[in-house]
């Protein structure tokens, strides 16, 4: 929801070149960033991030220096970890037979990597097996886990398998154990143990964690029990690069142990000891130490191309091989995928945009379906979608008489609970998720009626009074002030992503030294107050809003500039960038 309109527009920007209003820190926000800086003696800019995320200057220390021994939960927290933990050791001392189901994104091909890697270590082999995206859809069906227990003892499902009560009933003969993470219905399949904090009897206390962080927590409780035992097992410090990827890559919020997960995890991931990411990283031309957006945008996408539009299980063989040679090739291809599925997604998104546009960006929930749209990029193009216009967005792509779809959704408004409500109804085929994304099976004839009841369930939330998303920032900097001891010292409050915005700064009354369009749509600028140095800047995107051309044609106007700070490394040297976001003309 955007702020009441009784608290002023920050710097007097209440419409700015991509159509926001400027949100400022409130008093209480600047009285608590004072305070903080007072009993901690940390830099002022640093204190008002802090101050915006609630922390008090008691616990600020520990907020800056997130360790898993301090946050990590106590798996037994969760519902059937003792059986899961318990079954998964046996199949190890037994040497039995285990396949490891997962989904096809990041999440799953992470989780099932996780698995695969940590039973090499105790010298079992695992089989792997990721569904087909368009021939078998998300998640167990009959077939796959009636043949997968003909020849398997155990079969784990990771980050599917919570709604899949005929699947697991099919699976006659094996023990099936779920660690997963979406949204559970009111009945538990049959399975030996659905492990799962977002099952209904859930606390709802590690709501936030990934399949992968959840995989995590029983490989934790596995090497306690081998411990007691007197028994050595993996090093699962190691393993935590994969659970960083997975919790960045699924968009879940940067928060509680999930901190000290990605912040280590980047850290394991630094040193370049999985062949498979250093192969991944080397293809997009990584050359600086991971951070979250390396993860989110540059990783992700490429490992999720395998299960969009090309070979479901290249993320997951990638993740956990072991061969630098195999590593590289995979790496290769799932590349190459990434860039054939940039111009599926174009096409897509093209026609999807003008389709909602038409019907309207200001319902509460903007949505599209198209014949033949590749079920591998609706999700990418519902989050376009969402992002354009501040609303739960669904885009759906048929084949005959059935269309597959996803849905995103926006901070607040409980998607996945509406879809599940909406299958329930009979109005989908399947669907689920979880609050901020979903999944959906419907038939063409109930199209028109399922949507309209997905938008009144929507409704019901708030999402038809949402207006345009504001730009919340964290105080004002000037170009002198903006120094990569600082940026080093912000970094300490992260990592930064969903749930813990990155810090935005505004710089006002600056003036554009240089701009120039760089690629498509890219503006690259440097700016100046008159005083300080120049900071260079980069804006993705500008010449989709107003930004980029307002910018490029500045005609020697002074400009109030927003965005977030980051460290530009190149040819050894180390500069402040700032990541531009949104501009205004001063009034």
């Amino acid at each position: 929801m955007t702020d009441t309109p009784a608290r002023p527009a920050f710097l007097n920007v209440s419409t700015s070149a991509t159509g926001r209003r400027w949100i400022g820190p409130s008093a209480e926000d600047d009285r608590q960033a004072e305070a903080l800086e007072q009993a901690t003696g940390l830099p002022p800019a640093l204190c008002r991030v802090l101050a915006r995320r609630g922390v008090p200057a008691q616990e600020a220390e520990l907020f800056l220096a997130p360790a898993l021994r301090d946050l990590l939960p106590d798996p037994r927290s969760l519902r059937d970890m003792d059986k899961a933990t318990a079954r998964f050791l046996e199949a190890v001392e037994k040497r039995q037979r285990i396949a490891i189901f997962a989904d096809y994104d990041v999440d799953g091909g992470s989780s099932g990597a996780l698995l695969i890697c940590w039973l090499r270590d105790m010298g079992l082999p695992a089989t792997l097996y990721i569904p087909d995206r368009i021939d078998e859809g998300y998640g167990p069906n009959d077939a796959a886990m009636s043949a997968l227990a003909r020849d398997h003892d155990l079969i784990i499902c990771v980050d599917c398998g919570t709604l899949s009560h005929g699947p697991i009933a099919a699976a006659v003969g094996a023990d099936v154990i779920v660690l997963d993470h979406h949204l559970g219905g009111e009945t538990l399949p049959p399975a030996l143990a659905v492990v799962n904090p977002n099952r209904q009897d859930e606390t709802g206390d590690l709501a936030h964690l990934c399949a992968a962080g959840v995989v995590f927590l029983m490989l934790v409780e596995a090497g306690r029990l081998l411990r007691e035992a007197g028994h050595k097992g993996p090093d699962l410090l190691s393993l935590l690069d994969l659970v960083a990827l997975a919790t960045v890559a699924d968009v879940a919020p940067l928060i509680g142990v999930n901190r000290a997960l990605v912040r280590q995890g980047l850290t394991v991931m630094a040193r370049r000891n999985r062949p498979g990411l250093v192969a991944l990283a080397d293809v997009a031309r990584m050359d600086t130490a991971p951070t979250p957006y390396h993860l989110g945008f540059l990783l992700g996408p490429r490992i999720n191309a395998g299960g969009r539009i090309g070979q479901a299980d290249l993320g997951a063989r990638l993740l956990s091989t072991v061969d630098p040679h195999e590593a590289g090739a995979l790496a290769e291809r799932l590349d190459q995928l990434n860039t054939e599925r940039r111009d599926v997604e174009n096409a897509v998104r093209a026609a999807a945009v003008d389709q909602a546009t038409e019907r309207g960006l200001d319902a509460p929930l903007v949505w599209a379906a198209g014949e033949g749209w590749h079920p591998g990029v609706v999700g990418i193009v519902a989050s376009r979608l969402k992002e354009a216009s501040n609303r739960p967005a669904i885009v759906i792509g048929f084949d005959g008489d059935e269309g597959k779809g996803s849905g995103r959704s926006v901070s607040g408004i409980d998607l996945g609970a509406a879809i599940q409500r909406l299958a329930s109804e009979g109005l989908l085929i399947k669907g689920g998720g979880h609050k901020m994304a979903a999944g959906l099976t419907v038939a063409r004839d109930k199209l028109e009626p399922a949507m309209a009841r997905l938008a009144e369930l929507l409704a019901k939330q708030g999402a038809a009074d949402l207006g345009p998303a504001d730009l919340r920032l964290d105080g004002v900097l000037m170009p002198g002030a903006a120094t990569v001891e600082l940026i080093e010292q912000i970094e300490k409050a992260g990592p930064f992503g969903a749930g813990a915005p990155a810090p935005r700064f505004a710089f006002p009354d600056v003036q554009i030294a240089f701009a120039k369009r760089v690629g498509e749509s890219h503006l690259k600028i440097s700016f100046s107050d008159g005083i300080g140095p120049r900071i260079d800047a980069i804006a993705f995107g500008a010449f989709d809003t107003d930004l980029g051309p307002m910018l490029e044609k500045h005609g020697g106007m002074r400009f109030h500039l927003a965005g977030r700070l980051e460290i530009n490394s190149w040819g050894g040297r180390q500069r402040p960038q700032l990541r531009l976001e949104d501009a205004a003309p001063v009034s």
